[in-house]
């Protein structure tokens, strides 16, 4: 049967007026290990109360090692970590038609930020689909990730760029050619994964390759105090977004650049938007930081 329906699937897809989507096949795209050196990463998802860290709760932790090398061939992936929290507010019925998960199903269920800890300890990497979300909750959640660098898959990737549609995952995974339950956690790591293994159309690069690449290379924000309110279109449009200050932080506009570009950023600044030399203030950023609140 199953032979079937993929010579059926074969037949749609060699017309120009269908486009068929596979469940996720995990491995699929995965290399065999040959030799070398070896590395092991965790994706992570989480599904939380709501979107504010300071406020909601995680309902559902799902982590899943995998192994890769180091040019960003995905080898395998180990058994998953997955566990329901009971919030100290009930889940309301929105956050359920995201994620069916229920009240019921986290009925007296709880996690142990000690053992979720233990569970990543070997793992030299964290990666997550949204890591600016995911990080601060877990750094709440268990103090001890913020020792350990992050990626995200959403941010450090240039998927517009490679031809996609756009950066959710769902929306990645369908061009890639699959589709799976979206808004469960081990569920969209295994999807993040699959994605990850995949060669990128533009680039021809592994997106593993590619994400790596990224959170490796040190950043700079640049904060431009006191640019000139009149210039402001200019500035947003370039990329820099608004700090309000309420976070202790510069009130000002602020942009990430690598290394690479930094000199070619404050030159467009003095030139474009001060018109005089001037120095900024500067905020270095690694992997062990980016994504937290701390930068």
């Amino acid at each position: 049967m199953t032979n079937d329906l993929e010579d059926i699937a074969k037949k749609l897809e060699a017309s120009d007026d269908y486009k068929v989507l596979r469940r996720l096949n995990v491995g699929s795209h995965f290399q065999p290990y040959q030799c070398g050196e070896t590395f092991r990463a965790i994706y992570l998802d989480l599904e939380t109360t709501g979107l504010n860290p300071d406020l909601d709760e995680i309902i559902e932790i799902g982590m899943v090692p995998f192994t890769y090398g180091p040019e960003g061939q995905i080898y395998s992936v180990e058994a998953p970590y997955s566990k329901l929290r009971e919030p100290s507010e009930p889940i309301s019925e929105e956050v359920t038609k995201v994620n069916n998960i229920t009240n019921d199903m986290v009925s007296g269920k709880t996690i142990d930020p000690n053992e979720v800890f233990d569970f990543v300890k070997k793992a030299g990497l964290i990666i997550a689909h949204n890591a600016s979300f995911d990080r601060v909750f877990m750094e709440k959640f268990s103090p001890e990730f913020a020792e350990k660098p992050w990626a995200c898959s959403m941010a450090q990737i240039p998927w517009k760029e490679e031809g996609f549609g756009g950066e959710r995952l769902s929306h990645i995974a369908a061009d890639l050619g699959f589709f799976y339950d979206a808004h469960r956690a081990v569920e969209d790591c295994h999807a993040g994964i699959e994605v990850l293994s995949h060669i990128l159309p533009v680039s021809k690069e592994l997106a593993m390759s590619k994400l790596l690449t990224a959170a490796r290379q040190d950043t700079k924000r640049i904060w431009a105090v006191n640019a000139p309110y009149d210039f402001k279109d200019i500035l947003k449009a370039r990329g820099y977004r608004w700090n309000d200050g309420n976070d202790g932080r510069s009130k000002s506009w602020y942009l990430d650049v690598s290394s690479d570009t930094y000199d070619e950023e404050c030159t467009f600044l003095q030139k474009e938007i001060y018109q005089t030399d001037i120095n900024l203030p500067v905020t270095n950023i690694t992997a062990k930081d980016r994504f937290s609140k701390r930068v």
